[in-house]
């Protein structure tokens, strides 16, 4: 089984979220529909900008907690490295 570290924010980039799931299309559904009540709901944190894969849950959840440390320059930063475009990408993962 696959887990995803995932990072999303609202249009403007001025806010971030960082999370970990096993099913990262079906939890950016749950985002973007706002099925969840709270912070992400709240400020339309919805644009996935940045994910990476682990095989291992543990391992999943310490680099959530590593990236949630990150200063909002720091997470910015991991996102334009491999999204310099900062685009939602979304559509990108539905069409796997």
């Amino acid at each position: 089984m696959s887990y995803y570290i995932y990072i999303t924010s609202c249009t403007n980039h001025t806010l971030f979220y960082s999370g970990v799931t096993n099913n990262l299309v079906k939890r950016i559904y749950q985002h973007k529909n706002k099925v969840v009540d709270g912070y992400t709901a709240r400020y339309n944190l919805d644009k996935l900008l940045y994910f990476e894969e682990c095989s291992d849950p543990l391992v999943a959840i310490e680099r959530e907690k590593q990236i949630k440390k990150y200063s909002q320059k720091k997470k910015i930063a991991l996102i334009m490295k491999n999204n310099p475009g900062m685009r939602d990408l979304y559509d990108e993962i539905t069409d796997q």
